[in-house]
């Protein structure tokens, strides 16, 4: 489970830091128990994003039944693709 507080406090670290790898290590150090995943937002299709921002969108990831899966559902969420938008 992923709360709504989480989700807005890794939006808030990535909007004041570089949304790149380090950030990403940063947040599985602030937050062990929630997986993270980083990639470029366009390796991401079919699902819309739960958090969006100017330089980064947030997934929500389901990770029962020993299959990953994208989800909206904060409470069976198990972890966050940090997806970053490159500039034009």
């Amino acid at each position: 489970m992923i709360t709504r507080a989480q989700l807005q406090d890794v939006g808030e670290f990535l909007s004041q830091h570089p949304v790149d790898e380090s950030s990403v290590m940063a947040l599985r150090r602030q937050f062990p128990d929630i997986h993270f995943t980083y990639c470029l937002d366009d390796d991401v299709v079919a699902v819309d994003p739960l958090h969006e921002a100017e330089d980064f969108n947030l997934y929500l990831i389901d990770s029962r039944n020993h299959c990953l899966g994208f989800t909206r559902d904060l409470d069976v969420a198990t972890g966050i693709v940090v997806a970053e938008i490159e500039a034009a």
